[in-house]
Formats: C-alpha cells, sequence, structure tokens
C-alpha cells in the first residue's frame, strides 16, 4: 500500500501541471504514454520489440494519438490522420507476406486493435482538454471514472457477494458495479451544479450513467485481454500500480465516447 501510495503522488505531481497547462505539452504526453501503451500489449503478447511491425506499430498508434492539427500543417485538406493510419495497417499487412508469416495475418489484426483502442483513447486525453472549457469537461469525466472504479472497489469488498463476471474478473461483484455507478451520478452532479457543462443537468447525468458502465467495461477489457495473456498486469512502469493500460483502462474508452455524444 505503501508503493501505490508513493507512486501516485509522484505520478499526480507529474500529471496535474501538465493537465493544468494542457497545449503541446499534454499533447506529447499523450503521444508517448501511447508508446508506452502499445509496447506493453507486446510485451503481454511476447513479441518482440525490436522488429519492424513493432516500429510499424508504434508509428500507426502515434498517427492517431497526435492532435488533428497536427497532419493540417504537412497534408492536403483531403487528407486525414485516418488516411495516415490506414497506411501504416496496409503496412502491417505487408509484412506478413514480407516475413514469410512469420507476423502472421492476426497478429497484424492484433495490433490494428491495439492502435486503434489506445491511439484513440490517448488522442482524445489531449483532444478534450484543449477544447474551450476543456479543462471542466476533462474533469466530469475523470470525476465519474475516478468515482465508479473507487466506490465499486470499496463497496463491492464490503457488501459484494454475488459476482459479476468471475471467469474475467474475479473480483468484481454486482452490488460493487451497481454502488460505483450512484456514486459516480450522485458526485458528478454536485460537480455539474457548480460548474455546468455542455447540456441539461439531466443529460449530463444521463451521459455520466453511460460512461460509468462503459469505464466498468473499460476495466473488464483489459481484466479480459490480461487473463488470455496471462498476465497480472499490463506492466510495471507504475510501482504497486502495474502499467500504463492498468492506470488509463477505462478512460480509453470513456474519453472517445465524449466525442459521440457531442461534447468535443
Amino acid at each position: 500500500m505503501r508503493q501505490r501510495v508513493i507512486t501516485a503522488v509522484i505520478a499526480l505531481a507529474i500529471f496535474i501541471p501538465i493537465l493544468l497547462a494542457g497545449g503541446i505539452w499534454l499533447e506529447v504526453t499523450a503521444a508517448a504514454l501511447a508508446v508506452v501503451g502499445i509496447f506493453e500489449i507486446y510485451i503481454m503478447r511476447k513479441r518482440i520489440i525490436v522488429s519492424m511491425d513493432f516500429v510499424i506499430s508504434v508509428l500507426g498508434t502515434i498517427s492517431l494519438a497526435l492532435p488533428v492539427g497536427f497532419y493540417k500543417i504537412w497534408l492536403p485538406d483531403k487528407f486525414s490522420r485516418i488516411d495516415v493510419f490506414y497506411i501504416f495497417a496496409i503496412l502491417l499487412l505487408i509484412w506478413t507476406v514480407l516475413s514469410k508469416n512469420k507476423y502472421t495475418f492476426e497478429d497484424a489484426a492484433v495490433s490494428v486493435i491495439s492502435m486503434l483502442y489506445i491511439g484513440m483513447g490517448f488522442h482524445y486525453l489531449a483532444a478534450v482538454r484543449n477544447t474551450n472549457d476543456g479543462f471542466a469537461l476533462l474533469m466530469y469525466a475523470f470525476i465519474v471514472i475516478w468515482s465508479t472504479d473507487i466506490f465499486a472497489y470499496v463497496f463491492g469488498r464490503k457488501i459484494g457477494k454475488h459476482k459479476l463476471w468471475p471467469t474475467i474478473s474475479p473480483n468484481k461483484t454486482w452490488e460493487g458495479t451497481i454502488a460505483g455507478i450512484i456514486c459516480a451520478l450522485v458526485l458528478s452532479g454536485i460537480y455539474m451544479y457548480f460548474v455546468p457543462q455542455h447540456y441539461s443537468m439531466v443529460t449530463m447525468l444521463l451521459i455520466a450513467l453511460f460512461l460509468s458502465v462503459m469505464g466498468q467495461m473499460g476495466d473488464l477489457i483489459e481484466s479480459a485481454y490480461k487473463r488470455y495473456y496471462k498476465v497480472k498486469d499490463s506492466g510495471n512502469i507504475l510501482p504497486g500500480h502495474g502499467g500504463i493500460l492498468d492506470r488509463f483502462d477505462s478512460m480509453l474508452i470513456v474519453l472517445p465516447l465524449l466525442h459521440l455524444f457531442g461534447l468535443v
């Protein structure tokens, strides 16, 4: 526990000033975190990181994580970051041929999904922050994510009896899940009373309900692939906490949804 607290304090001391600064500082940080994320996927899969497919996967992830405006500087208007990402996806398929199937079609599929999942998630960390009133919106999302996570854990340990999905995450319970959602609605409602958001309170609470559910789904998604690859944590870059994907698993699902709801 002591190690977890020390790591959390140091991480927050570094992360919060970057979050407050926003702009290019957060964009570079988000891209760097995305690279660490794809690195953790490769380590979990026991893939060689000194390889052509890893380099392509890193570049493809960065192509999605970088801000949209980055491409307007050096690409014609009709091209977008999705076009650039598509090029890297095709390069992975070409590598299946050049490697004589040492790198397979299935390997390429995992890489492409990982690039999308990680690249888009970290892209919206910076994209949300760098919009008008983006810091307030990002705090709304974090309150939903963190309160869901914390109170699901606390109530799950105290009163949890009915397992949510034991084959994927044996410690999660229905009681914890429901308590996490309720607490997320209460705390986000209190926050929005003082810091109004884009839509009405009722609409934003309905969105918070959905985000809370999807945040827990993000946690379960990570539990599913960790169980598949037979690892306890996605990495060890954060002593006591695991890897970057362990800390940002809910965020990678929730933040892109803010765009789909028209908030970004």
